[in-house]
């Protein structure tokens, strides 16, 4: 790896963590905060260098796993 790929890396790897932040306080704002599990899973695909297709699917994913907990109400 040379110095620009290596700097280009770094700079990218700062943009995803400062866009994840924002993200996170969004959520706050609106009034739907992500749950520690939740802001622990995006820490994970950026740290083991996730795409973004991959990620989309292990969310849908979850979702397909979940009840649906507005038909008990």
């Amino acid at each position: 790896m040379n110095a620009k790929s290596s700097m280009r890396d770094r700079l990218e790897t700062a943009a995803r963590l400062e866009r994840r932040k924002e993200a996170f306080a969004l959520q706050e704002i609106e009034g739907n905060p992500l749950t520690p599990d939740e802001k622990a899973m995006f820490e994970m695909f950026d740290r083991e260098g996730w795409s973004d297709e991959r990620r989309r699917a292990h969310i849908l994913a979850q979702f397909a796993h979940k009840p649906d907990i507005s038909a008990t109400e």
